[in-house]
């Protein structure tokens, strides 16, 4: 897995600033289905925003940790209030270049 430099995760930041999110954890929390939802999210972009909603079990923070460690390859860019942005590089055609000019 590659190492995410303070810049490339700030430039990560900038571009989900217009993400909506797309996968919504609700009282069932991080299932096999929910891993597959995100999975084929991934798999169309690469920049993902995570939603909480209020009946979750646990908070985003832990959330994230759980879709990153059920997915291979996943880092965790930021968590804030019940939104967290997640980050998965294509293998194949990478959508999302990070540059020399993000990196530290």
């Amino acid at each position: 897995m590659i190492q995410l430099t303070s810049k490339q995760r700030a430039h990560l930041r900038s571009l989900a600033n217009r993400l909506k999110p797309v996968v919504h954890v609700g009282t069932d929390g991080v299932s096999d289905m929910l891993l597959a939802s995100a999975s084929e999210a991934f798999n169309k972009r690469e920049l993902v925003k995570v939603r909480a909603q209020e009946g979750a079990p646990k908070p985003i923070r832990e959330i994230a940790n759980d879709i990153a460690t059920g997915l291979s390859g996943v880092h965790v860019i930021q968590t804030i209030g019940h939104i967290a942005i997640l980050y998965r590089p294509h293998p194949e055609y990478p959508q999302i270049h990070l540059s020399e000019s993000n990196q530290g």
